[in-house]
C-alpha cells in the first residue's frame, strides 16, 4: 500500500463517511463539494468530488442582485472610488487592466454609462453606438497593446456564461497563441 494512501486512512479512518454542503448566500441552490465513502474491509479508498467551480457559484451569486440598479464594482472604478490601471479613456469608454490576467494582456472595456446594459443580452437597438464603440476601443486598446496582430474580445452574458460583474464588459485578451474552442 501506498504511503500516501495508508496515512489517508489513518487520518479518516473513525469517519465512514463525510458529505459538506453548502448553501449559496441568495440562493436555494445546493452543492455537495466532498463526498469520501471510506472501504474499511478494502484496499480501495474510494473517493468522489463533486466540486462547483467557484467561478460558477459567483456567477450565479450575482446574478441574483443583476437588476438592483446598486453600483458595481465598475461603476466605483469610473468614479474613481477604486483605483484601476487605466489603459484608455474617451468620453463613453474606460479600458483598465484586469486584476485577474488570463492572457499576458488582458483589458476591460466599459461603457462608463451603464443605461440598462448589465448583460448582452439585455441590449436593445438604441445601445448600437455604445456597442460599436466599445468594439473600435477594444481595436484601440489592441494597438496600444501591441497585440493587434492577434487577439481575442471575449463578453460573457449571464450567469452560464460565468458573468460576475453585471455592467456589460469586454475582455481583451492577447499576447500569447490563443487556443480553440475556448472555454
Amino acid at each position: 500500500m501506498a504511503a500516501g494512501t495508508s496515512f489517508l486512512r489513518q487520518c479518516v479512518a473513525t469517519t465512514t463517511r463525510t458529505l459538506v454542503t453548502a448553501k449559496l448566500k441568495h440562493s436555494s441552490y445546493h452543492f455537495s463539494t466532498f463526498l469520501l465513502p471510506l472501504r474499511t474491509h478494502s484496499r480501495r479508498l474510494t473517493i468522489r468530488a463533486g466540486i462547483t467551480n467557484n467561478e460558477e457559484v459567483a456567477a450565479k451569486a450575482a446574478a441574483s442582485d443583476a437588476d438592483s440598479g446598486a453600483p458595481t464594482i465598475f461603476d466605483k472604478i469610473i468614479s474613481k472610488e477604486i483605483s484601476s490601471n487605466i489603459v484608455y479613456e474617451d468620453d463613453k469608454v474606460l479600458a483598465f487592466r484586469d486584476i485577474n490576467p488570463q492572457a499576458p494582456v488582458h483589458v476591460l472595456i466599459i461603457p462608463k454609462l451603464r443605461d440598462g446594459l448589465t448583460e448582452l443580452g439585455k441590449a436593445e437597438a438604441r445601445h448600437g453606438e455604445i456597442l460599436g464603440r466599445l468594439l473600435y476601443a477594444a481595436k484601440i486598446v489592441a494597438e496600444k497593446e501591441g497585440i493587434v496582430e492577434g487577439f481575442r474580445v471575449v463578453i460573457n452574458s449571464g450567469a452560464s456564461a460565468c458573468q460576475s460583474v453585471y455592467h456589460l464588459h469586454l475582455h481583451v485578451l492577447g499576447g500569447r497563441q490563443m487556443k480553440w474552442p475556448p472555454g
